[in-house]
């Protein structure tokens, strides 16, 4: 038989743990809400440059749902609700904030909408789409973030994001046409497959540019008759998408 104080001892740690993990969620949650009011301000401050003062509503909602800190390596819990990109590991990196909310906003997906990723990185993206998207589907080069990704977005339940390790750059032609496409790493140009995988209607957000300079954030809209419209957003500076071409 346990003595009783043993169990008592065992009892008040597990209720100090559940206090101290209670403690850190409501510190991460008032974290995240600062972090949306700044992507609003900085929204509103460099809304002429980007063509518009707000985002939607439901973007600052998924961005004030997704814990970031599970998304980043455990040296960088500190930093998670800063409004930079922070480094995942493999030369890559997880987006800034104003980054991640600026793309899903452009995407303008809807409840029932399909969206293909290119770079799923830690799954921070994926995550924030799929409270938006009906499914998500995302390609990752680098096989230990893309097993990192699968089983960090598994265990937090977003049974509909899809991960697949293999080259974005050909996307992933089994799900498409997709209403939105997000590339999250720099493009010297836009890939001929992704423009073949956006639907009529669709939007594709993609960095376009030479690696390792600064580069252009490029809203590609495709037209009911197949043709395109594009518009330089802001400036940028992402990791290269890698790969053979």
């Amino acid at each position: 038989m346990v003595p009783s104080s043993v169990r008592v001892l065992a009892a008040v740690l597990v209720l100090t743990l559940a206090r101290a993990q209670a403690a850190a969620a409501q510190d991460f949650a008032a974290e995240r809400r600062a972090m949306v009011d700044e992507i609003a301000a900085s929204v509103r401050e460099i809304g002429s440059e980007i063509g518009q003062r707000t985002f939607d509503e439901r973007v600052l909602a998924a961005m004030a749902e997704v814990p970031r800190h599970a998304f980043v390596p455990t040296d960088q819990v500190g930093s998670a609700y800063r409004n930079r990109p922070l480094p995942i590991g493999h030369g890559q990196t997880i987006s800034q904030p104003f980054i991640v909310a600026l793309m899903t906003d452009l995407a303008r997906v809807q409840a029932g909408d399909r969206v293909l990723e290119v770079g799923t990185g830690s799954g921070y993206q994926a995550a924030v789409m799929a409270r938006l998207a009906q499914d998500v589907y995302t390609l990752e080069i680098i096989e230990p973030l893309g097993l990192q990704a699968m089983e960090r977005l598994s265990r937090q339940g977003y049974g509909n994001v899809h991960v697949r390790l293999g080259d974005g750059y050909h996307g992933w032609e089994e799900h498409a046409p997709y209403d939105a496409i997000l590339v999250t790493a720099a493009a010297s140009h836009v890939p001929p497959p992704l423009i073949r995988q956006l639907k009529a209607g669709g939007r594709m957000v993609i960095p376009v540019g030479a690696a390792f300079m600064v580069q252009q954030l490029m809203l590609v809209e495709k037209r009911g008759d197949g043709s395109l419209s594009t518009r330089q957003i802001v400036p940028v500076n992402f990791v290269p998408l890698t790969g053979p071409r």
